[in-house]
Parts: structure tokens; sequence; C-alpha cells
């Protein structure tokens, strides 16, 4: 052995037994009690804070040097009142001396924390109290071999915190959070990227919005510190939350793996696996950065489940369809983003019980966004979700409750988009190709463009509903165009008794809490015309010839079957006031007649009262067996009709009461004219009878003027 060796050895051996005397004499001779003072003075002067260490401090140097504080409580930022911003109970740190001065490695034994309270707090001015601590001077200059990733080693046995509460109160939006009861168990911690068992658990608590649970976590998480890499493998979330619904529901949330990129700040999920509310759903995550606000994109599919399930659980009253089974079904499909403001789905397919809707829609984020959605739906049978149809309600008119107007859905929505619907049904109603525009906002909803082919035609809307007052307002702007008419009455009234092709128009507003008070106030305007079609049950030149005969005395005609009144035309204007439409240009051409009338719609009853007058223009062709007698007392007269009832099934029918007072009225007549002419002229003509002609060889005015001259001597 050479003598610099020797002199060496003899070094070290002084070394370290210098090193044990010194460790033996600070055991003996040093309390770290005495400093509490002096670190309390120096938070104090930094921070502004009170630190109060209310137990022990021990510190011991050889194996280990370690550090044990008692209960220890560090005072609020100034403006937070007296409540402490953090205390526990105890704290202990531990990291082993010689291999940390002899080759840079740091190992700590188990990290232990108990009964930790931090308390984080924002004010009404926005400003929190945790701002000051984390404010400090100029960064240290980043260590060179750290940079390099050439840095010490690091080593931690465990990590373990127990019984740890943490309170976030927000001043500004009133919204209190509290973690409480939180454990934390960490395994053997290194940065060569050594697997790190985790498990945790706590409860938390959400005010105002009432939400709280019990949540257990388990992962397996590893760190290499060269790459800047954190993994957890297989990470499990599960508990149950109460207050969104209105029983506990459980949560599960599993994943096979997350890497944080840290150099990067980029976070990598493996496909995860999520049910709340008893809803499962997957999502595909790709790749996102947490530098500034996180706005992950996600391929997601939600498993069916119950929409009436669903609000049973979330104590929202589930309405009763004519279909039990309706609104048992929902699959979801779709391509989701996070955005600063809203959450986008795009390429969204939901299923429907029988409905498939494809398209896009978007969810706001803020109180100020709105909902967008652009979609299309192959088709729907829209009377499965409508309320089931009460026999002892229809029987009883009294018991059937008004529609209300959804002003309370209406003022709050803030919606925009476009709705398509390839094929949607309303009992025997068909729609084809429907097209919808919503946009709502500031109380006023409005439904434009409206438009769909039904029964051979189309129909156009404009529909707007301003519930920005405080009695709803509705407004209609409808047109349809060639509609078959037998089609649309069978469906709308289940009658078989009217034909052709109907157009209209209506321009209708009114006022009300619901459909009944609405259609009272309706005013505005309506048109329509009925063409190339007939009235089937009711022949009007039958029950002409019968009311001729009944007047005459004579025998009735034999009536053709099926009854039917054909028409070229039947067309009406009318202004609507109060809930009824008043008509003063009803017009119908037939094939042998025209009639001309007016009258009344009751809206709201639904019924009319018209009175019509009649003038047959020629022979009909159809008809035999007509004698010249008939003819000529037809086209001599205008004829009254009378139609009245329902406007399902109205009933059309010869004014009798007229027909008979002008049949007295005539023959009253005649024989007053026979009586003051000696029977040697005319009579008049009846009302809208061809003008009479003076006899011949007699002026037109000296058969006025003998008429007038005895009339008065008669008088006289």
């Amino acid at each position: 052995m050479s003598k610099i060796t020797k002199i060496l050895g003899l070094l070290i051996v002084a070394l370290v037994a210098l090193f044990i005397v010194g460790a033996v004499y600070f055991s003996l001779f040093f309390d770290a009690n005495d400093f509490r003072e002096d670190i309390s003075g120096a938070v104090a002067k930094n921070t502004g804070r009170e630190l109060v260490i209310e137990g022990d401090v021990s510190l011991s140097l050889f194996p280990w040097f370690a550090i044990e504080v008692g209960p220890t409580t560090l005072g609020n930022a100034p403006g937070f009142g007296d409540e402490p911003f953090a205390k526990f109970d105890r704290a202990k740190l531990s990291i082993r001396l010689l291999p940390m001065l002899l080759s840079r490695e740091i190992a700590v034994d188990t990290a232990e924390l108990e009964a930790l309270t931090l308390n984080l707090a924002v004010n009404t001015r926005g400003a929190n109290n945790w701002d000051d601590l984390a404010a400090g001077g100029d960064e240290p200059e980043a260590d060179a071999e750290a940079e390099a990733g050439t840095g010490a080693a690091i080593e931690i046995s465990g990590v373990d915190v127990s019984d740890t509460t943490i309170t976030y109160s927000d001043k500004q939006s009133g919204d209190t959070f509290v973690l409480s009861g939180m454990t934390m168990q960490l395994g053997r911690v290194s940065d060569d990227g050594r697997p790190v068992p985790a498990k945790g658990s706590f409860s938390f608590d959400m005010q105002p919005a009432a939400i709280s649970g019990n949540i257990d976590l388990d992962t397996v998480a590893s760190f290499d510190m060269d790459e800047g890499l954190v993994t957890f493998d297989g990470l499990t979330i599960a508990g149950v939350i109460e207050g969104i619904a209105n029983s506990p529901t459980r949560l599960n949330f599993e994943t096979d793996g997350i890497e944080v990129q840290t150099k990067d700040q980029r976070v990598s999920l493996q496909p995860l696996e999520l049910t709340v509310l008893g809803i499962d759903m997957q999502a595909d995550v790709e790749p996102f950065s947490y530098a500034d606000a996180v706005q992950p994109s996600a391929s997601l599919k939600v498993d069916a489940f119950s929409p009436k399930s669903l609000m049973t659980l979330m104590d929202i009253e589930v309405p009763e369809t004519a279909d039990p089974s309706a609104l048992s079904r929902v699959i979801v499909d779709a391509k989701l983003a996070v955005k600063t403001n809203v959450i986008e789905l795009n390429d969204v397919t939901i299923k429907l019980d029988d409905t498939t809707l494809k398209g896009k829609l978007s969810v706001p984020r803020t109180e100020a966004g709105g909902y967008r959605f652009d979609l299309s739906a192959d088709q729907i049978d829209l009377a499965r979700y409508m309320a089931p149809s009460d026999a002892a309600a229809e029987d009883d008119a009294s018991e059937v409750v008004p529609v209300e107007i959804p002003a309370d859905l209406i003022r709050p929505l803030n919606a925009r988009g476009d709705f398509r619907i390839a094929l949607a049904s309303l009992g025997a109603m068909h729609f084809e190709n429907v097209v919808l525009g919503l946009n709502a906002a500031n109380g006023r909803l409005r439904m434009h463009p409206i438009s769909s082919e039904l029964f051979g035609g189309r129909y156009n809307g404009d529909v707007s509903i301003n519930a920005a007052a405080s009695v709803p307002v509705l407004s209609v702007d409808e047109k349809i165009e060639n509609v078959n008419m037998a089609d649309l009455a069978k469906a709308m009234f289940k009658q078989e008794n009217v034909t052709g092709t109907i157009s209209g128009a209506f321009k209708l507003s009114g006022r009300g809490n619901d459909m009944a008070s609405v259609q009272q106030s309706l005013a505005g305007n309506m048109s329509f015309e009925l063409r190339d079609g007939a009235y089937e049950g009711t022949d009007i030149w039958y029950e002409l010839r019968r009311a001729r005969a009944l007047l005459k005395g004579g025998e009735p005609p034999t009536p053709e079957l099926p009854a039917r009144t054909r028409f070229s035309s039947v067309s009406a204007t009318g202004v609507v006031t109060d809930g009824v439409m008043r008509n003063n240009d009803l017009l119908a051409e037939l094939p042998f007649m025209r009639l001309n009338g007016s009258g009344t719609v009751d809206l709201p009853a639904a019924t009319l009262d018209y009175n019509l007058t009649a003038r047959v223009l020629e022979r009909p062709d159809t008809l035999d067996g007509v004698t010249e007698e008939e003819l000529e007392d037809f086209t001599e007269a205008v004829i009254p009709l009378k139609i009245t009832g329902p406007l399902a099934s109205p009933s059309v029918k010869p004014d009798i009461e007229k027909l008979v007072k002008k049949q007295v009225e005539k023959e009253i007549k005649d024989k007053l004219f026979d009586a003051l002419l000696g029977g040697d002229k005319k009579a008049p003509p009846a009302e809208g009878a061809a003008e009479d002609v003076p006899a011949e060889g007699e002026p037109e005015e000296d058969v006025e003027d003998k008429l007038k001259n005895k009339l008065k001597d008669l008088f006289d």
C-alpha cells in the first residue's frame, strides 16, 4: 500500500469520525424548538402572515436528515378574515443524508401529512388569498446540469396524506367547493419511470348546486423526469353522487392509460368509459394541449338508454304518451369538440325509438350563449308522443283542458337552427319533406321557414310566439296550395264528404296564455278556393226540386244516389275579429248554378252560418226527368240556401222560410196585379228573374204610371 493511499484512508476515517461526533453533539445539544419564533418571524417578514407552530419540532441528521412538525397554523391573507389559510396536525419529511452528500442521490423516506386543512378564497373584487404566496423574486437561473438532464437522482419511498380538507369559496359567483376526508397513498416514487401504485378517496360538496358525493380512485403512475413524462396506467374513478338526481347515482370512469408530456404540455388518453345516471358512454379522446384553455376533441358513443327512466331519475315529470313504448330508447354517436364558449357535436347520429336524426348541434358553455343545430330525420310518428286520448273527456267538453302556450320555456330560450324530416305522421296526416327553421331569443320564438308537401299539395308557414310580455301573442302567416281536399278532410275531420283541391291563405294573430284564449282573440284575414270537386251526401239540385214540389203541392222527385253536388270552384275571403271570420263574397260555381252569399265562421267553435242565393244558369246536361215547368221556375227565380253546422259536416238546405215568403209574396203580387190591371198585363217578375217587357203597342212608362194610379186609388 502506497503512502498516499494510507494518507487518504486516514483522512476519510477522520472525516467520518468527525461527522459522527458532530451528529452526536447535534442530537444531544441542538433543539429545533428554540428556532420556532425565528421561523415565524421570517414567515411574517416575507409574507405578512402569522405562522404559529403549536407542536414540537424535531430534527435529526443521521442516518436520515429528518424534520417532523406538530400542529401548525398559517394565517390568512389580509382582508380574508381570521380563519387560517392552512393548518395541519403533523408533517414529516426524511432524506437519507450520505447518498445526498456523496453521490447527489435524493432518497426520501415516506412523506407524511396528517389532517391538512386548506382554505382557498376569492373575494367580491376577484382577488384571492394565495397570490401573495405564489409571488416571488426573480427566478433562479436554471442549473446547467439540470437543463441537460443530468441532475440529481430522486427517489421517494412513498407519500401518505390523510384526513385532508380543502375548501374553495368564490364570493363573486357564490360557489363553494369542499373536498373532505381526503386520503392519498403513493408507493415508491423515482425519476426513472418505475411504476408507482397510487390510490385515494375523498368526499366532495358543491354549493349552491347542492351536489355531493364520495369518490375513490386507483391507478399506477410513472415519472420519467428526463423525458418530462408522467403516465397513469389503468386509471379508475368510482363513487356515488347525490344531488344530480332524486336518488344517489353511481359514477364510474375507466381508461387504460393517460400520458402527460410536461415539456410539451400535452395530454394523451386511451379510450375511456364513463357511466353516470345509468348511461354508459365511450369516448376516444384526441391528444390535446393544456398550455392554455383545455379544448379536447373526441369520438363519443352513448349506449342505449331510456329517456323516460332518465326523467324519473332527474325528478322530471314523465309525459304520458299515446304509445307507452315511446321515449324508451336513445342511442347517440357523435364527434365532440370542447371550445372556449361552446361544446360542438358534429357528425351526430341520434336514434330515438324508430327515428334516426343526423347533423350537428352545439351547446353553450356560457349563459349568454345559445343552442345551435342543423338536423335531419328520416321519419317520425308524432302521434306516438302525443297525450293519450281520453274518451270520457271527449264526451264531456267541459273536461277538455286548453293547451297552454309554453311561455316559461320560450322566455329563457336561446336557440337557432334548421330541422328537416323526410316523413312526419300525425294520425292520418302525412307531411313529406318537412323543413322547419327555428329562431328563439329574448322571449321571442319564430318558426320560419316552415314548408311541407301535404296530400299532393304544399304548405308554407311563418309562426311566431312573442312571450316577452306577460301575455303571449301568437301570429301565423300560412298558405296551402293544391291540397287534396278529400284526403285532408278525412285526415282532419274523419269525413269523406268533400273532394277537390284547396288553396288558401291565413294571416292571423291572437293573444292569451292558452290556445282557447288565442282563438277567441284572433284577428286578421283568411281566404280560400276549392276547385274541381264535389260535396258528397247532399244533392242541391234534388233539394231544390223537392222544395219546389213542397211549395207547389206536387210529388217530390226521386233522389239519385249517391247524393252529390259537383262544383268547379268555391271561393271566399274574410276578415277575422275576435275569432269570428265574416265573409261577404262567397262564390260557388256549379255546372248548372251559381251561388253567392255571406256569413260567419266561428273558429273557436268550428261552426259556420251562411245565407246563400242560388241562380240556375242553364239546363243541367246530366239531369234526366226534369220538366220544362221546373226549369222555367228555377231559371226565373233566385233561390235562397242555408248552410249551418260544424265545419266538418255542415248542413246545406234550401231556406224554406224564405222560399215560402217569396211564394206568398208572388201570389199576392199576381192577384193584386190582376185586380189592378184587369189581368191584361203580366205580373212583375220575381226577384232576380228576367225583366218583363210592356204589352205590344203600350209604352213601358204608361204601364208604370197606370199601376201607380191604380194603387193610389186603391189605398185612398
